[in-house]
């Protein structure tokens, strides 16, 4: 994959996220959304210059909040209290952390392998109603069955890939 796709798709997997942590540090979503692109433009570059790096999301994120302190502090010349990088330093970073990008890397491989085992009807309502957030009737218009057909598919989806995640061994259903 060439830096600038992947940069793409790094920026792209990410952007709600960089929008609502850019928003959290400053408090106008316009001026988030600004940081933001700014963010991606320096990113892109970044990785077109050196290639690939090694944490490419974190290194994201703290473009977006370097730019937001420098943005608070050029609007703190006109604030009564200026925010200050200490200030800055106590706000909690909204970044997930390694272990949590992996945890649900994991998850999803196993929802994957879970769902791998379900027809195929099943494994296409399940994703358009949880992943597409699609409707139910929506769903049973695309499959070309009924809305109580289409509930049952995803109910079983659910129920299967519930039942197949590890450490759902134990559970009893009556």
């Amino acid at each position: 994959m060439a830096p600038a796709e992947s940069s793409l798709a790094v920026y792209m997997a990410h952007r709600n996220e960089l929008l609502n942590y850019a928003h959290h540090l400053l408090r106008d979503r316009a001026s988030a959304e600004d940081l933001v692109q700014e963010a991606w433009l320096r990113f892109s570059s970044k990785v077109g210059e050196s290639g690939d790096l090694a944490q490419p999301t974190k290194y994201l994120f703290s473009i977006v909040r370097n730019l937001a302190v420098d943005w608070l502090r050029r609007r703190s010349v006109h604030l009564p209290h200026p925010i200050t990088a200490e200030t800055m330093e106590s706000v909690p970073s909204e970044a997930p952390s390694a272990e949590r990008i992996l945890h649900f890397r994991d998850e999803l491989r196993s929802l994957e392998r879970s769902l791998a085992g379900l027809p195929e009807r099943t494994q296409v309502a399940f994703v358009l109603y949880r992943v597409e957030r699609r409707t139910l009737q929506e769903i049973a218009t695309h499959l070309g069955v009924s809305v109580p057909r289409v509930h049952k598919m995803i109910k079983d989806a659910l129920l299967h890939c519930t039942l197949n995640r590890p450490g759902a061994e134990g559970l009893i259903f009556d």
